[in-house]
């Protein structure tokens, strides 16, 4: 057994069929884990949960659709996770929304709602629905991934920064709360990567080298190398961090 072992562990993980989701199931399930992959359409999670089967043997991964802005959705999901393995010892809160591009004195009320709702209200309810089996064995580990716009101020990224900043102080707030209970909550906090989610940001090469200019290792990320945190948070390697936010960047916060 390792400090990154995660035999023995259930982690549900959402917005997992793709991007960072997708590279923390697969990394988490290489490390022993088993992991249920979901998103809204369930015919991709079914074709994400065979290739980690395949890749990881059968009964690794279990696929069960939901909408992140639906309570009764994310209700079903951890009922049908503890249905299929009993447990979940890992809750990483990655799926997140953002509709609008611009200044904050132009996006609709509706829009600036979804992005509210779905990043911060939907990890509290999904939190909120999976810590009280964490507190009966006195272990647990949320994750939230956050982002580097939390950090900062963002011209065309504002409600977007906000709801991740918000997720930030949920972390703090909820490690406050459950630290009695030996529960872990942390943010991992991306920066630039590349994503289908964060397209709009890369695939203009101005935009792109715009983005790089300043970072000390002059590229974007990739969902694996923010894999690996999750890992460290969902294993016994990460047993004494709580309430903190993790910044893999590429260093571009710093510059």
């Amino acid at each position: 057994m390792t400090l990154f072992d995660m035999k023995g562990k259930v982690a549900v993980i959402t917005g997992s069929t793709r991007g960072i989701g997708l590279a923390i199931a697969e990394r988490m399930a290489e490390h022993g884990a088993k992991v249920v992959i979901s998103s809204r359409k369930a015919d991709v999670c079914e074709q994400v949960a065979k290739g980690i089967n395949d890749r990881f043997g059968n009964g690794t991964a279990v696929a069960i659709a939901a909408n992140i802005s639906s309570k009764e959705n994310l209700q079903n999901l951890i009922d049908e996770s503890n249905r299929a393995f009993g447990r979940i010892d890992v809750l990483v809160c990655n799926a997140a929304s953002n509709p609008y591009y611009g200044p904050l004195a132009g996006i609709s009320d509706d829009q600036f709602r979804k992005i509210l709702d779905n990043n911060i209200v939907a990890n509290n309810w999904l939190i909120s629905m999976v810590v009280p089996q964490m507190i009966e064995r006195k272990d647990g580990s949320v994750i939230i991934v956050s982002s580097i716009g939390g950090l900062k101020g963002s011209t065309i990224l504002g409600a977007y920064a906000i709801s991740k900043a918000a997720d930030m102080q949920l972390a703090r707030n909820l490690a406050c709360e459950y630290g009695k209970h030996n529960i872990r909550v942390n943010c991992i906090a991306p920066g630039l990567i590349k994503t289908d989610f964060a397209k709009a940001l890369w695939d203009n090469p101005e935009n792109l080298k715009a983005s790089t200019a300043r970072s000390p290792l002059l590229r974007i990320g990739t969902p694996d190398e923010i894999a690996g945190a999750a890992v460290f948070l969902g294993s016994a390697a990460g047993d004494f961090m709580t309430g903190q936010t993790m910044v893999i960047d590429g260093g571009a916060t710093i510059s």
